[in-house]
């Protein structure tokens, strides 16, 4: 039985791929502003895992019978939840606003057959942001966007990004995008890889 990722993200199927997991890309067609906003009030990780939980939805309806992977990511901090950065601009605002603090990275992943949720789960990544000077960042975003503009902490830990921060508590795979872990138990238990 083949996986469908809901995504089109790089990080994601990376994972997938490097874990040997079969699977295709479909990229889900969803309004996450306005999802996001219907769910004013609501904490990070409820968000996460119902933007997740949407993007599975929406791939299943058109794939009958597919187990179908959606995923998401969101940032918080200082109690403020970021999306991706509209411009460069928007970017080193974000970076300035992050420097000194604590990032909490909510990543969060669902499972979906036929319209039923089978799995999902989230996990919880902090990463200690350092100062970073003005200089650092103009430096930084020359050589990192537009790659950064699709992520939501405006990094990649696998490239220049990691240079943002002094220590990170939780799992790589959490910071990469996914709770690749528990996604892979729930597959097993799924029958879709073997266990």
């Amino acid at each position: 039985m083949t996986l469908v990722l809901a995504s089109q993200s790089a990080s994601r199927r990376e994972m997938l791929t490097a874990a040997g997991v079969p699977y295709r890309s479909v990229p889900a067609r969803i309004d996450e502003r306005a999802l996001e906003a219907s769910l004013a009030g609501a904490g990070p990780d409820t968000i996460a895992l119902s933007l997740a939980e949407a993007k599975a939805l929406a791939v299943s309806e058109d794939l009958p019978g597919a187990v179908v992977l959606g995923s998401d990511s969101l940032v918080e901090v200082a109690g403020r939840r970021f999306d991706k950065p509209a411009s460069r601009e928007d970017a080193a605002a974000h970076l300035r606003f992050f420097s000194g603090k604590v990032m909490r990275l909510h990543s969060a992943a669902a499972l979906v057959r036929n319209g039923i949720v089978l799995w999902r789960g989230g996990d919880v990544a902090q990463l200690a942001v350092r100062e970073m000077s003005e200089a650092f960042i103009a430096e930084y975003l020359t050589r990192e966007w537009p790659a950064v503009a699709g992520c939501v902490g405006v990094f990649r830990i696998e490239a220049m990004g990691v240079q943002m921060f002094e220590r990170i508590e939780g799992s790589h795979f959490t910071v990469l995008g996914m709770p690749l872990l528990p996604v892979l138990g729930a597959l097993r238990d799924l029958g879709v890889l073997e266990s």
